[in-house]
């Protein structure tokens, strides 16, 4: 072990599954010695890491299916993280001082085989945008919706992780009206005056259906659905002969503590998607294993350019991700979530 590296190391575990809804007080911070790596592996330590929504599932009662292991009392927590190659095994591909991305996050330390970490290039001018949640949302639209020219694009959960991102997408698609869902009037005035957003229609402030209709009077083109519910049952009312629906998340039934994190039930007019042709699909990014380079290829130009923000609220500390997600769950951030490991 490196002379300069500390003996002990502080991670997330869970400290028991949650019943319903994870709460910070579901989690524990746990100092353990410093992991050694062993042939084939390497030693990184993390500098940020993001919280997604999707480990709620893997707290859950449901997660038959789901492509990450599920998370049980005493597990430590996991998420993507970047950070930097301290220990690498002679003639590797890597070296100590090299930027990688993994998901071994919610940990100061972490050994991983030397294939499961990504080394990190120039593409993106800072290293905490590969924590951009970014990369469904560009495969959906672009391997399952096909966005047009002038479509009307609706995006569900709009100010979240994904839809933050997705609505920018859409547009520089060439989507000509982008219509976002969300759950406060702060969130979708912001919506509108940061994001480009043309109409943002706010769940629980009357009639779903008719501020859709409203904020989309021709229909819609494009769904991309990280929500499911109500929203997925007003999209089928709203869209034009031919719509794409490109379902990415299912966070009403995610989120719901009267579930188990891993069903989302909806009632759909399926005799309305005979009649008017419309497509349904789920996305699933290791389909289409191409998508990473190349989301991550555009990305960084937009980033340069300016066509495009990556918002996200900072948290400081790793001690402080338990109550960041707690809040992430609640719905009271805007955009993604990347917390930095040392405060």
């Amino acid at each position: 072990m490196s002379a300069d590296l500390p003996r002990t190391s502080r991670e997330i575990r869970l400290a028991v599954t949650p019943d319903g809804l994870p709460e910070a007080k579901h989690f524990t911070v746990a100092e353990t010695p410093v992991p050694q790596p062993g042939p084939g592996e390497v030693l990184v330590r993390n500098s940020h890491f993001a919280l997604f929504a999707g480990l709620r599932t893997l707290m859950g009662t449901e997660n038959d299916g789901v492509p990450l292991p599920p998370l049980r009392g005493g597990d430590t927590v996991i998420g993507p993280a970047v950070g930097e190659v301290v220990l690498a095994p002679d003639g590797g591909p890597l070296r100590p001082g090299d930027r990688v991305a993994h998901l071994l996050g919610w940990r100061e330390f972490a050994v991983l085989p030397v294939g499961q970490v990504l080394p990190l290039g120039d593409e993106l001018p800072d290293p905490v945008a590969y924590l951009a949640q970014g990369s469904s949302a560009y495969g959906a639209l672009t391997r399952l919706a096909g966005v047009r020219p002038g479509d009307t694009v609706l995006v569900t959960g709009a100010a979240g992780a994904v839809g933050t991102l997705a609505g920018q997408i859409a547009r520089l698609l060439g989507a000509g009206r982008v219509v976002g869902t969300t759950g406060s009037a702060a969130k979708a005035e912001r919506l509108v005056a940061e994001l480009g957003y043309d109409a943002v229609v706010v769940r629980g402030a009357g009639d779903f259906a008719g501020q859709l209709a409203e904020a989309a009077p021709g229909g819609i083109d494009v769904l991309l659905d990280l929500v499911g519910g109500e929203q997925l049952t007003a999209a089928v009312d709203a869209a034009r002969p031919g719509a794409r629906f490109a379902l990415v998340g299912a966070l009403s039934g995610q989120l719901d503590a009267r579930r188990g994190g891993g069903s989302a039930p909806a009632g759909i007019d399926t005799y309305r998607l005979i009649v008017k042709g419309v497509s349904v699909r789920g996305y699933a990014g290791g389909d289409h294993p191409d998508v990473e380079a190349e989301w991550t290829r555009r990305f960084g130009g937009w980033l340069r350019s300016g066509e495009i923000r990556f918002p996200y609220t900072p948290v400081a500390g790793l001690e402080n991700a338990p109550l960041a997600f707690q809040q992430l769950v609640e719905g009271r951030h805007f955009g993604g979530v990347v917390v930095e490991v040392s405060s």
